[in-house]
C-alpha cells in the first residue's frame, strides 16, 4: 500500500467540546441551577422533618410531587414549545421555577411545601426538556457533544445542589429555597439577553405526539428501562439522607461527592465506554454496579453506608449519559418528542421511590428500599435483555461511531 500524504491521512477533526457559542453557555447554566434543584434539599430534609413536624414520608413527597408533576408535564413541553418557540418555552419555564422556589421558601407546612414544588416541577420540565433540545440544535460538534455537555450540567448541578442546600440551610432551612429563586433569575437574565429567538417548527407537535412515540420498540424499551434504573437512583438520593445521621453539612459533603462522581463518569467515563463496548453493555455494566451499590447501603455500617453513596454516583452517571444517548438516537421520531415521551415515562420512577422507599422503611428497615432498589436494577437488565431486538439501531450507531474514530487510511 502506497503512504498517503499526511493531509489526506488525518482524520477531520471535531469541534472541541468547550468552544461553543454563547447561547449555549447560557442555556447550560440555567440547566446547572435547574438540576441542583434536585439535590438542593436533601441536606435539609431531616430540618424540614424537624421544623415543619412532619414524618420522612410526608417529606419525601417533596420528590414526588415535584418529579410527578415533572413527568406528567414533560407530556405538553413538545406541544407548547411548537407553538411559542423554544426561548419563549425556556423563559416559561424558569419564570416559573423563579416563582414557585421563592414560594416553597415561605412555607409554613409540609402541604404547602409540596404544593409549591409541585409548581416547581411544572416550570422545571417546560425548562428541562427544551433546554436539552436547545443546547442540541445550537451546540458545535453534533448531538454527542452536546448530550454531553448536557450530561456535565446535570453532573455538576447534581454535585453543586447538596453543597449549597448544606450551605444555606445551616443557616434557615428556608434560605435554600430562595438561593435557588435568585439564581434561576440570573439564568431567566442571560437566556433572555444571550439566545436568539428560536424559529418555530415548520410542523406543529400535537398534544399526543409523546405518546404515540412511545409506539416505537426501541423507545418504549429506553423508557421503561429508565423508569426502573430511575427508581434506584431516587431510592439513593431521597432515602440516604435519613439513614446518614449527619448535619446538613455532612449530608452536603456526602452529596456532592456522589454529585462529582455522576458529573466524572457522565462526561468522561459514559462516552469512552460507550465508544469501546457500546450503549446498550454500558447500561448491563452500570445497572449490575448500582446492584453492587445499593445491597451495600444496605448492608453496610456509617463508614460503608458513605463510600457506597459517593460510589454509586458512577454507575449513575454512567447510565444517565448512555439512557439519554438511547433515547435520542434509538428511533426516528423528532429528538423534542423522543425525549418528552422518555422522559414522561422515566420521571415517574423518580416520583414513586421516594415516598414508596420512606414507606416501606417506616414498615419494615431502613435497608428494605435498597433491597427494592436492587430489584428494580435487576427488572432493568431483564428488560434489556428480553427487549434487545429493539435496541439494535443503538449497536449500528455505535459501530458507525467507531468507524468515524478510525483514521482514514486505517479503515482501508
Amino acid at each position: 500500500m502506497h503512504a498517503q500524504p499526511a493531509e489526506a491521512a488525518a482524520a477531520p477533526t471535531r469541534p472541541g467540546l468547550l468552544r461553543q457559542p454563547m447561547s449555549v453557555w447560557a442555556t447550560a447554566f440555567a440547566a446547572v441551577v435547574a438540576f441542583m434543584g434536585i439535590g438542593l434539599v436533601d441536606p435539609i430534609l431531616p430540618a424540614i422533618a424537624e421544623n415543619l413536624r412532619a414524618t420522612p414520608s410526608q417529606v419525601s413527597l417533596l420528590f414526588t410531587s415535584y418529579f410527578l408533576i415533572t413527568a406528567v408535564a414533560m407530556l405538553v413541553t413538545g406541544w407548547v414549545s411548537s407553538r411559542i418557540g423554544g426561548k419563549r418555552t425556556l423563559m416559561v419555564g424558569l419564570v416559573l421555577v423563579v416563582v414557585f422556589a421563592a414560594l416553597a421558601g415561605t412555607s409554613d407546612t409540609v402541604g404547602q411545601l409540596v404544593g409549591f414544588r409541585a409548581g416547581w416541577g411544572l416550570g422545571n420540565a417546560l425548562f428541562v426538556a427544551t433546554a436539552l433540545a436547545v443546547i442540541v440544535g445550537a451546540a458545535s460538534g453534533g448531538a454527542e457533544s452536546a448530550i454531553t455537555l448536557y450530561e456535565a450540567a446535570l453532573g455538576i448541578g447534581i454535585s453543586l445542589g447538596p453543597l449549597v442546600g448544606a450551605l444555606l440551610g445551616d443557616m434557615n432551612w428556608r434560605f435554600p429555597f430562595f438561593g435557588t429563586a435568585v439564581l434561576m433569575a440570573v439564568g431567566f437574565l442571560l437566556v433572555t439577553t444571550l439566545l436568539r429567538p428560536t424559529p418555530k417548527p415548520a410542523v406543529r407537535t400535537p398534544l399526543a405526539a409523546p405518546i404515540r412515540a412511545l409506539g416505537h420498540g426501541g423507545l418504549s424499551t429506553t423508557a421503561f428501562t429508565a423508569l426502573f434504573y430511575n427508581y434506584a437512583f431516587f431510592t439513593v438520593l431521597a432515602w440516604t439522607p435519613f439513614v446518614l445521621h449527619m448535619d446538613a453539612h455532612g449530608i452536603g459533603l456526602v452529596f456532592f461527592g456522589w454529585g462529582v462522581m455522576v458529573a466524572l463518569s457522565s462526561v468522561f467515563a459514559a462516552p469512552a465506554l460507550q465508544r469501546r463496548i457500546g450503549t446498550v453493555r454500558v447500561m448491563h455494566l452500570a445497572l449490575a454496579l448500582l446492584i453492587v451499590f445499593q445491597l451495600g447501603l444496605a448492608l453496610s455500617g456509617h463508614g460503608g453506608i458513605i463510600a457506597c453513596t459517593i460510589l454509586s454516583g458512577i454507575p449513575i452517571g454512567l447510565n444517565n449519559t448512555a439512557f439519554t444517548e438511547a433515547a435520542m438516537e434509538v428511533s426516528d421520531n423528532p429528538r423534542p418528542v423522543a425525549s418528552a415521551g422518555y422522559n414522561f415515562v422515566r420521571w415517574l420512577g423518580g416520583a414513586l421511590a421516594p415516598y414508596f422507599g420512606s414507606r416501606l422503611a417506616e414498615r419494615f428497615s431502613a435497608s428494605t428500599p435498597y433491597y427494592v432498589g436492587a430489584v428494580c436494577c435487576a427488572v432493568a437488565i431483564g428488560i434489556l435483555i428480553v427487549r434487545r431486538r429493539h435496541l439494535e439501531t443503538l449497536e449500528r450507531v455505535d459501530i458507525d461511531h467507531t468507524f468515524q474514530d478510525v483514521p482514514a487510511d486505517a479503515r482501508a
